[in-house]
């Protein structure tokens, strides 16, 4: 099988290794379609995500989807054919934090593609059997690739607690950004701006929803915002983006007694915030780690929601060309949205 090992800095190296049979409580899967995440970006152009630095060489990708190959001891319920999402985060089940629900911050936790666990940028991986959700007939393997950022996305929805009606701001119109926007428009959000100053995400984020964009490079998207809504604010502001200030700009534009949440991962080990606008209006603050067993709603969502979240995959790149679709990520070309890789 291929393997392409992020060898160093802004370097892919494709190399040949022979998968081992899987194990008790294994499943071994082909992978068929893998998308390309935010974290992957970064740590493949700051050598690093969140406070880890890499460990050359590793194996990125973590938006997986494939079919059985084989399966393991143990492994019942699945076959040879089945097409499945496989879910990279691996918990203990054991932990105070899993027994009470909280397995996304599980004590013992392992994420695919973070040093130590290779990723899914490959030809075959085996994922435990009770990672994987089955992908049915009629659903394509690359669309399923969103079912991983998806469930972030849903995640931090926990935190923002939209009502009907209530306004909201995404800065940062990226993927994470994107399936945001729409998250709130289904749960019913009214009036919401999303901050990005790369045009064709701005234009693609209102496919998702969005009620207006800015862009930060012409205007203050503080001083909009707040012009907009009468000095206001906004009910709750979501930085999906956490890049040139913008979980400052989230607490400045958010209304008095509103909520702010961080989804995005800053580059900087050390952010600075403006507090004391934080504290006068007492700002609930928070920040969201990954997914927490939302999948399958992800799932039930794509299903039924298709002319929405369809239009975020906007390429399809063969793993050898890996380098190249990292490349258009980072730049911004060709109108990139989500890049799906396609073993």
């Amino acid at each position: 099988m291929r393997v392409a090992e992020l060898i160093d800095q802004r370097v892919f190296q494709l190399r040949e290794d022979t998968p081992r049979d899987p194990g008790p409580g294994e499943i071994q899967v082909r992978l068929q379609a893998v998308g390309i995440c935010g974290s992957d970006l970064h740590a493949y152009s700051e050598g690093g995500v969140g406070g880890t630095s890499c460990e050359y060489p590793m194996v990125l990708g973590h938006e997986p989807a494939g079919v059985i190959v084989k399966t393991g001891e143990g492994a019942g319920g699945w076959q040879a054919g089945d097409r499945v999402f496989c879910e990279p985060a691996i918990y203990c089940y054991h932990c105070e934090f899993c027994r009470t629900g909280h397995y996304n911050v599980c004590a013992s936790i392992r994420f695919m593609s973070m040093p130590g666990d290779p990723g899914f940028f490959r030809d075959v991986a085996n994922v435990p059997a009770k990672n994987l959700l089955g992908v049915p007939a009629n659903f394509g393997l690359p669309y399923s690739t969103v079912i991983e950022p998806l469930a972030v996305a849903l995640h931090s929805m926990k935190f923002a607690s939209i009502e009907p009606g209530e306004t909201a701001a995404v800065f940062g119109a990226g993927p994470i950004g994107f399936l945001t926007a729409a998250c709130l428009k289904l749960a019913g959000a009214g009036r919401v701006w999303s901050i990005d100053p790369v045009a064709c995400r701005r234009e693609l984020i209102r496919i998702a929803g969005a009620d207006a964009t800015v862009d930060p490079a012409a205007v203050d998207p503080v001083a909009e915002i707040l012009r907009e809504t009468g000095g206001r604010g906004v009910d709750v502001a979501i930085d999906c983006a956490a890049k040139d200030g913008s979980i400052n700009q989230c607490i400045n534009v958010a209304r008095n007694a509103g909520r702010v949440v961080v989804t995005g991962i800053p580059a900087e080990a050390m952010v600075s915030l403006e507090f004391s606008p934080m504290r006068r209006k007492e700002i609930a603050f928070f920040n969201v780690r990954r997914s927490n067993h939302e999948s399958e709603q992800a799932m039930e969502l794509l299903a039924a929601h298709e002319g929405t979240f369809a239009p975020l995959i906007t390429h399809t790149r063969p793993l050898a060309e890996i380098g190249n679709a990292f490349q258009q990520l980072e730049h911004y070309r060709d109108g990139v949205g989500k890049i799906v890789i396609v073993p």
